[in-house]
């Protein structure tokens, strides 16, 4: 059997794309898109459904706006802690409505989403965080807490949501 164009061997020319963080020179979107193609052949219902969701949303993200923007992987990022968020939200409220069946997909979804999400930081190290914009700013009292919370988001960046950061920063600035 002759050999496919470019020296290729047949088995690695068929090679789908890569899973969550295996290739490290596709961008975000690029891997999202690729995970649809291996959900969807392994006919994996919630995980294609999910990252087709994601898709749109990335797709709403770039065309949203005065004019198109190609996404960077921190926007991509942006905007998949968005959807995760909402799937968290509607979990509870499926819960509070005696609906655990939905809650349960809510949360397989929200499972799927996090996989492409860097690890939330814990509560130690965010108090450290906290601590430590406290003592780059110089801060002194709550007045001060703009200021910090600026410092502190930065360097967490999108590893925990912003009601834990500012609950980290007053506490810092309580102390």
């Amino acid at each position: 059997m002759p050999e496919p164009p470019g020296g290729l061997v047949r088995a690695q020319a068929a090679k789908p794309p890569g899973r969550v963080g295996e290739n490290e020179h596709m961008s975000l979107k690029e891997t999202i898109q690729g995970d649809l193609t291996i959900a969807i052949r392994e006919r994996d219902q919630v995980r294609s459904a999910t990252l087709r969701l994601a898709l749109t949303a990335l797709t709403n993200a770039e065309v949203g706006g005065k004019e198109h923007r190609d996404l960077t992987d921190d926007d991509v990022l942006g905007v998949l802690a968005k959807e995760a968020k909402k799937r968290k939200e509607s979990a509870a409220a499926y819960d509070g409505a005696g609906r655990p069946e939905l809650a349960e997909r809510e949360r397989a979804e929200l499972a799927v989403l996090e996989a492409y999400l860097p690890a939330q930081l814990e509560d130690a190290e965010l108090d450290a965080i906290a601590a430590e914009a406290k003592a780059e700013v110089g801060a002194t009292g709550m007045t001060q807490m703009g200021q910090v919370m600026k410092a502190a988001q930065a360097t967490v960046a999108g590893r925990a949501e912003g009601g834990r950061v500012a609950a980290a920063v007053k506490k810092a600035l309580a102390g």
